[in-house]
């Protein structure tokens, strides 16, 4: 999987998607409290097998109790944002505008599921 140094190397150019690349990184080293670099390395193997998916629960800082209610829903919310910005291939993130509407235009979330059973892959569906 590409990352942000590695697109800059290449390229030799900081673009827009580079910075959204770094927002998606902190966002998850926020949330499970280190880096989330085995998180995006497996992201693809994540993507084509349900065999080898991941609890949003069992990403998430273990030294915290997990969310409930308001604060899962907002979790998931910002999961699903960070995990479209993290994505592979830069063309394929949203822009920071994007983001950054979609975070201030953001409302109650609703959960459709119980947290506890919200999967990874079904978060790296977000399209914008």
């Amino acid at each position: 999987m590409a990352t942000w140094l590695q697109e800059f190397a290449y390229t030799m150019r900081v673009t827009e998607k580079c910075d959204v690349y770094s927002f998606g990184v902190v966002a998850l080293e926020i949330l499970m409290g280190k880096h989330p670099g085995d998180l995006l390395t497996s992201l693809p193997a994540i993507s084509s097998s349900q065999e080898d998916d991941l609890l949003l629960k069992d990403i998430l800082d273990q030294r915290l109790d997990p969310p409930t209610e308001q604060l899962a829903e907002e979790v998931v919310f910002i999961v699903r944002i960070a995990l479209a910005c993290t994505r592979a291939k830069p063309e394929s993130r949203p822009a920071m505008r994007s983001v950054a509407q979609e975070i201030a235009a953001h409302t109650q979330a609703y959960l459709s599921e119980a947290f506890r059973l919200i999967t990874i892959s079904k978060l790296t569906d977000y399209q914008k």
